[in-house]
């Protein structure tokens, strides 16, 4: 459920009567369906299941039961009712998917019920061969690997002499196209990368507006490589939501920021996650810990960008489905990208479009979200003689690298490492700034142009400001730059 796990039972009797195998426990359709392909691996093992009435409980009973993973603990408990593999001490789990041939299978979410069989004080994990590497990041407990169901029963004891047999081989993790650009490429925009810079600094959300081919997508793109590389703990939960989206595991933890870009047709589901049976994370859970990229912003449903401002508060979302509810976390950075208007001229001299039109293409974007954005910046596109000025990620996040780290040193004893995670009720209450310095937010805030939550975003900005700046506090020049990010969508 989630990333969480509940460990699930499973009880055999075998007795005389008419040849039936009933599963009991709320099995879905993939677990009753586990019946036929148990009984052709046992077959295939050249043993003989149980030929008479056979029932199969998945305990908690009352826990509707989902996946494939149940196949071949669903097998050795057949094989312990026929005697062929011995009792153990309950300290074993197991998992995956059966094939007619005997072999196993991986099944997706193997790392994260990995790790709730650690939680749940298993000390040892069988598993196909394909997923040994995915769940040998859990480092508490021992994965044994078997290629067939023969292999797996003799690693508990059966004494049997299994057949060499060929593993199914494990699918190669795929690769992030992100991880080896440099910010350097960017030609110019020297405001955005500034920008780019504050919104890796204290983890702020950003928006980008521009007319095409400005270099929205390439300077987002870019964003990762400037973040501080994940932790031990983040890289697992990462890790974790991949695999639970039946993405391939790679052999090592990947450090690098995950980098999550659906297109304007993603529906709510794909987004915040659902499903039906087992619920799968959405983009913005697979985000968690990195970006959150949606390009031609306004061409999303308006429906469906709404449903982030409650994660983008909350940093988790919650899935309500009939079979139950799955939290996952979704501490994300949100990066926008839009058109000024629909043709995407506007500030060009070139815009055909009415100001009514432009007015409605950016209406799309709710007040409410844009209210969760903390910086606003304009990209133009590059004209002969701009500043051809470069910056490379590696001067980017030295520079990230050292602001984050005076972040850290002030909010010690927190739960929070980063600025533009720190609720504002604390940040008044434990940093107080002069009123001298916040007047431009207090008159802004008088006149209507700024909200409550604008106002201690803006000053989260303000304070990363402050430390990509090396300096102890933000002044209030500091201030109206941070206000000024904010008004950065055209009229």
């Amino acid at each position: 459920m989630g990333l969480a796990g509940v460990g699930v039972q499973i009880e055999v009797h075998a007795s005389s009567g008419l040849p039936v195998v009933h599963i009991v426990g709320l099995p879905g359709p993939a677990v009753q369906q586990a019946r036929h392909r148990t009984w052709s691996a046992i077959a295939r093992m050249g043993l003989t299941a149980p030929s008479g009435r056979v029932v199969i409980n998945l305990t908690p009973a009352s826990l509707p039961k989902a996946g494939t993973h149940f196949d071949l603990a669903m097998a050795i408990a057949v094989l312990r009712a026929s005697g062929v593999v011995p009792p153990d001490d309950g300290e074993t789990a197991l998992l995956g998917e059966l094939g007619l041939d005997g072999r196993l299978r991986p099944v997706p979410g193997t790392l994260p019920l990995a790790r709730a069989a650690a939680e749940a004080g298993m000390r040892r994990l069988v598993v196909p061969s394909a997923s040994a590497d995915e769940a040998a990041l859990v480092p508490e407990l021992r994965v044994l690997a078997a290629p067939s169901l023969a292999h797996a029963a003799a690693l508990l004891g059966a004494q049997l002499d299994p057949d060499p047999v060929e593993p199914v081989p494990a699918a190669p993790a795929p690769e992030r196209a992100h991880a080896a650009l440099d910010l350097a490429d960017v030609v110019g925009n020297r405001a955005a990368i500034d920008a780019l810079e504050i919104a890796a600094a204290g983890a702020h959300h950003l928006l980008m507006v521009g007319p095409p081919g400005a270099g929205k997508s390439m300077l987002a793109m870019r964003l990762p490589g400037i973040l501080p590389p994940l932790t031990q703990e983040q890289a697992l939960e990462v890790a974790s939501l991949r695999s639970l989206s039946g993405e391939p595991a790679p052999a090592a933890l990947e450090l690098l920021p995950p980098f999550e870009h659906p297109h304007h047709s993603a529906t709510a589901v794909s987004l915040v996650g659902g499903g039906s049976g087992t619920i799968r994370p959405g983009a913005a859970a697979r985000a968690s810990h990195g970006i959150l990229f949606l390009d031609e912003a306004p061409e999303f449903p308006r429906a469906v960008l709404d449903m982030l401002r409650q994660p983008l508060e909350s940093g988790s979302i919650t899935v309500h489905r009939a079979a139950g509810a799955a939290t996952f976390p979704a501490r994300f950075q949100l990066l926008l990208a839009a058109n000024p208007c629909p043709c995407g001229m506007f500030g060009t001299g070139e815009c055909t479009c009415a100001p009514q039109q432009r007015r409605r293409y950016f209406g799309r974007l709710s007040g409410p979200l844009l209210d969760r954005v903390d910086l606003q910046v304009r990209v133009d596109r590059v004209v002969p003689g701009q500043d051809d000025s470069r910056r490379s990620t590696a001067d980017a996040s030295a520079r990230v690298a050292l602001a984050r780290e005076r972040a850290a040193r002030r909010l010690s004893g927190t739960r929070w490492t980063a600025m533009g995670h720190v609720p504002g009720p604390w940040l008044r209450r434990h940093l107080p700034l002069e009123p001298s310095v916040l007047e431009p937010l207090e008159h802004a805030l008088e006149r209507g142009t700024l909200t409550m939550r604008g106002l201690d975003r803006a000053v989260r900005v303000a304070w990363t400001m402050a430390d990509l700046a090396g300096e102890e506090r933000p002044s209030r020049t500091h201030i109206g730059s941070a206000l000024a990010l904010r008004k950065g969508i055209p009229a």
